[in-house]
């Protein structure tokens, strides 16, 4: 195991306080307005999809 470290009450050395140089949260993410879409498909075309996610799934598990 690692050795545990063990903390003192002894005075520190001069320190220097560095001013905060990162930007805030949300300056560093841009968030775009996100936009509902409702989308109709036919039960076939539904159907077809799902297999071939099947067939990819099973391909993807065999390599």
């Amino acid at each position: 195991m690692k050795k545990k470290i063990v903390y003192t009450d002894e005075p520190m050395a001069d320190v220097e306080v560095i001013v905060d140089f990162l930007p805030s949260p949300a300056e560093l993410a841009f968030k775009e307005d996100g936009v509902k879409v409702t989308l109709a498909l036919s039960k076939s075309s539904v159907d077809e999809s799902q297999q071939d996610q099947a067939l990819m799934a099973i391909s993807r598990a065999v390599r």
